[in-house]
């Protein structure tokens, strides 16, 4: 799984130009699946997100994470993200997980989110969606998951 996480101060998502789903300080979570990922790299992501140190303390350092300062997750199925661009002008997706296996492993992601108890919104896997979000910084990282042990 691969995700890219953006500090925003606010972000929303909405389909057919209705919001769906939409947080204020916190972390926008852009998610792909690639063929052959687990619930391991699910859980694995879920908790790297969750602790990952990108808010400013009070010295101004990026040492606080998400649940530290009372922020709050949209995540956002994006299977672009797991596209092979190596070659040609136009991506492939073949590494990209099937439909059924990549919106299981997104509810899996969204389920070990909300249970930490740190608000968690999402998009709809699948949709044609418009994501706005406002990225405080900014600051914007790219965080695969291995099913290793932290």
């Amino acid at each position: 799984m691969i995700t890219l996480i953006q500090r925003v101060s606010q972000a929303n998502v909405a389909v057919a130009g209705e919001v769906i789903a939409e947080i204020g300080r916190g972390l926008l979570v852009l998610v792909g699946v690639a063929r052959g990922d687990t619930q391991r790299e699910a859980e694995r992501l879920a908790e790297r997100v969750l602790r990952y140190r990108i808010f400013a303390d009070g010295e101004g350092r990026m040492n606080l994470s998400v649940r530290e300062v009372k922020g709050a997750v949209l995540l956002v199925p994006q299977f672009t993200l797991v596209a092979d661009t190596s070659g040609g002008l136009r991506p492939s997706f073949s590494s990209a997980a099937p439909p059924g296996l990549g919106a299981s492993l997104f509810a899996h992601l969204v389920a070990q989110i909300r249970a930490s108890a740190v608000p968690c919104a999402c998009g709809r896997f699948g949709a044609d969606m418009q994501v706005t979000l406002t990225n405080d910084g900014p600051v914007t990282f790219w965080l695969e998951a291995e099913a290793r042990e932290p």
